[in-house]
């Protein structure tokens, strides 16, 4: 076992000795609960830089357009973090967060896609941010194969096992196009991976592989946005009518 795979298996020991007898993995956590943790990431970062040293609910909820009783909910599942009289430390809080979800693990990731998508996500400083450094791409084309995009340096999917072993890697990003996502799922559910972020728009299904799916699908957020902008545009001209303006 490398010194950094033993290394990064340490931390998880050491989180799971931390959050024992807490509720943080437990079922009654709701989803949207752990999918707001990003959220209060971003923001207490923000804070940081600001150069804030403690928030109350009532400004966090200011920003984050939650109410205060929901955040002291959610921060509850997971410990509370703060003080009666004084809010929270946002540095300790920061911590806590990054904790849970996992950032300063140092997981190695790859892209499986070298076109448009996979070379902006990875050009990006977004996993960087985040803790996770980006170790590999892989892809078909002759053309980007040997390649180095941002620090990851592009294979052919023929070495695909092959790598992602020998470099530890942990979460594999598909950016690929979606009728090729299945077979490469079948592939990845015989490797040791723990982890896929599929942008392929395909529901995948890795059996009992043990790893974590997780489907992003940029044309549903985008057809929220469209319903709640025509819901409002409905509403401005009911009301304009009602008002007797055309």
């Amino acid at each position: 076992m490398s010194e950094q795979k033993k290394e990064r298996e340490e931390s998880l020991e050491q989180l799971s000795r931390e959050i024992d007898g807490r509720d943080c993995f437990r079922p009654q956590v709701s989803s949207a609960v752990i999918r707001r943790l990003p959220r209060y990431f971003r923001y207490l970062r923000e804070l940081i830089r600001m150069g804030k040293t403690r928030v109350s609910s009532a400004e966090l909820s200011r920003m984050m357009n939650l109410t205060a009783s929901q955040i002291r909910q959610d921060l509850n599942c997971f410990g509370g973090f703060g003080q009666q009289g004084y809010g929270y430390n946002v540095n300790y809080l920061y911590t806590k967060i990054c904790e849970l979800l996992g950032v300063g693990f140092g997981f190695r990731a790859a892209v499986i896609g070298a076109g448009n998508l996979g070379t902006a996500l990875v050009s990006s400083p977004m996993f960087e941010n985040r803790g996770m450094d980006v170790v590999a791409m892989f892809d078909v084309s002759p053309a980007v194969i040997g390649k180095t995009i941002g620090n990851a340096p592009v294979y052919s999917m023929d070495e695909l096992e092959e790598k992602l072993k020998a470099l530890a890697v942990e979460i594999v990003i598909l950016t690929l196009p979606k009728e090729h996502a299945p077979e490469t799922a079948r592939r990845l559910a015989e490797t040791d991976i723990h982890g896929i972020w599929n942008f392929t728009g395909k529901e995948l299904n890795v059996g009992n592989s043990g790893i974590v799916v997780e489907n992003v699908h940029i044309g549903d957020s985008l057809m929220t946005l469209c319903y709640e902008v025509a819901q409002r545009m409905s509403s401005e001209k009911k009301d304009a009518k009602k008002d007797g303006t055309k």
